[in-house]
């Protein structure tokens, strides 16, 4: 049997493990309550999808780095054993448009996260109505969250957006033949999910104004496709970054230091710096998906680095 095909019997064993090992996510998990922001043409709410569950262990590239890291986040108060941010999907309300940027984990990923349905329906939001799913990639904190409990699209009217190379790099047969077996069934639920909304998808390019007053910004390296959004708001804009900025102490203070959990983590590097210079530069509230207290407010310099202000 030739490697290919063996990498397709790993990818579809890695796909039946995942639909088998899926629990009903824990409702009484740690959860931001919703943010609410009023802005010029609408309202931006940030709702909890929940947090993750993560071992620090796997976020720095080598033991230097651990080290230093360990300071860091003693002084932050935080556990150098197990990492919990938060997972904070954006909603963008106007007079037409419901416009959904991520859609969370759903209920196979982890039993801490896929709490973004729940939390829709306690604030009146019928998935019916959902113009607009964008999205900044495709990890499965982020796009797992397509299928309800019946595998049915979350919101079956909506109209799905996201970058062309994100897409193709999940479909793509080298993406399958070249991830370690470890990460197989990442990839595995994101070619089972993506093509189910192929009649539904618009693909876009960085600059693209893709929806009126909703612009894509490049930010990839965290994935090839990796894309942030600004909401031009009247005089207002906000942006909305995925994880561009992924951790509240490391992707501030160091943020040139490489993720694991980046697939060019030369790019990404490049996208921080880039990204926290205009963050300061134009002083433009954010919303990023995995930092604390909703994930929404500014970045300020701080001791030659960067620091977050939550609002």
């Amino acid at each position: 049997m030739n490697t290919v095909n063996c990498q397709r019997r790993d990818l579809l064993k890695a796909a039946g493990i995942a639909a088998l090992s899926a629990v009903v996510p824990n409702v009484y998990a740690k959860q931001q309550a919703p943010k609410v922001v009023q802005l010029s043409d609408g309202t931006l709410k940030v709702l909890s999808d929940g947090y993750l569950s993560l071992p620090v262990s796997g976020m720095f590239s080598s033991d230097e780095q651990a080290a230093e890291a360990a300071d860091l986040f003693r002084q932050a108060g935080l556990s150098m054993e197990v990492s919990e941010p938060p997972c904070n999907v954006t909603l963008w309300q106007t007079k037409d448009r419901i416009v959904l940027f991520d859609v969370g984990s759903g209920s196979q990923f982890m039993d801490t996260a896929g709490l973004l349905p729940s939390q829709l329906e306690a604030m009146d939001i019928d998935l019916a109505e959902v113009t607009d799913v964008v999205f900044t990639h495709a990890h499965p904190d982020h796009c797992w969250g397509l299928l309800d409990d019946f595998d049915e699209l979350l919101c079956p009217q909506a109209t799905y957006y996201m970058h062309g190379a994100e897409y193709d790099y999940w479909m793509s047969e080298e993406t399958l033949n070249n991830t370690p077996e470890s990460g197989l069934g990442m990839v595995a639920g994101a070619r089972n999910r993506l093509p189910l909304i192929e009649p539904q998808l618009k693909r876009f390019d960085w600059g693209d104004e893709i929806i009126p007053g909703i612009e894509a910004v490049d930010t990839h390296g965290h994935t090839p496709g990796h894309t942030s959004f600004t909401i031009h708001s009247g005089s207002e804009s906000l942006l909305v970054l995925g994880d561009a900025l992924i951790h509240s102490v490391i992707s501030f203070q160091k943020p040139g230091w490489k993720w694991r959990s980046d697939a060019d983590p030369e790019a990404a590097i490049e996208t921080r710096k880039r990204l926290l210079d205009r963050l300061v530069a134009d002083q433009i509230n954010m919303v990023a998906y995995h930092l604390p207290s909703s994930g929404y407010g500014h970045v300020e310099r701080s001791n030659g680095a960067y620091q977050f202000v939550s609002r």
